[in-house]
């Protein structure tokens, strides 16, 4: 069994998705990312995966209206990243109530901070790995590291990170399938778990990364708003159900 997480990625107040992560290459699906939240919640989703796109790029929250309007919607477990840079920013979205907080530019930039938060906020804080070659990308993915992706996550080995996301940026939402192989790589590195993110594409994708076995869920985004895959499908999939 694994956690299916449907992705609503906000871009100027608006559901949206990206191409390579590039925001001039944004496709808005839903002006209405509250009533889009209920939707995945009606549909059995167990979590919400939330990014703060114009965050991520401002180094600060920017799409806070949308979040409270979402948390205020849904009952169930939300995870939020983009633009958290600090404690007191943290402190801020956990008093609204979501359950999971994202840290990946801080994790590359400030790890000691990042450790700092897993120490104030046991079980809440996640790190999000953004791959691309095998490298991590920072600042919404605008920059580039030298940093490898098992040396980042090995950082964080008995840190108290709850999760990491590993994201292949450049499958994130191409539909080009999810790198379930380097994903799975990852989580054998470390025993921190792992969910996968970028280029889910159908069922196939949901039943690879549940093949996987070492692999705690996965992120999709596009084939869910584009209609390539039922939701449904996929939860029961990915709930070990044919």
């Amino acid at each position: 069994m694994i956690t299916l997480y449907p992705a609503i990625d906000l871009k100027d107040g608006n559901c949206v998705r990206l191409l390579k992560g590039d925001m001039d290459a944004a496709t808005v699906f839903n002006d209405n990312p509250a009533a889009q939240a209920k939707a995945f919640e009606e549909a059995g989703c167990r979590w919400l995966h939330i990014v703060d796109l114009n965050g991520a790029f401002a180094g600060e929250p920017v799409n806070g209206t949308a979040v409270d309007a979402i948390m205020g919607t849904v009952d169930i477990p939300v995870q939020l990243g983009g633009g958290i840079r600090d404690i007191a920013t943290m402190e801020r979205w956990l008093d609204k109530g979501l359950s999971r907080l994202i840290l990946g530019t801080l994790a590359v930039k400030d790890p000691t901070l990042v450790r700092e938060a897993c120490q104030l906020f046991p079980g809440k804080i996640a790190v999000g790995i953004d791959a691309k070659g095998g490298k991590v990308a920072v600042e919404g993915w605008a920059e580039a590291s030298e940093l490898g992706v098992i040396e980042l996550a090995k950082k964080f080995e008995d840190a108290g990170v709850a999760a990491i996301i590993h994201t292949d940026i450049d499958r994130d939402g191409m539909l080009t399938g999810v790198n379930a192989a380097a994903s799975s790589e990852l989580a054998a590195a470390v025993s921190i778990p792992v969910i996968a993110s970028g280029g889910v594409k159908d069922l196939s994708d949901i039943e690879r990364v549940a093949a996987a076995g070492n692999l705690e869920g996965v992120i999709t985004g596009r084939a869910v708003y584009d209609g390539g895959m039922d939701l449904k499908a996929a939860l029961a999939l990915a709930a070990g159900g044919a």
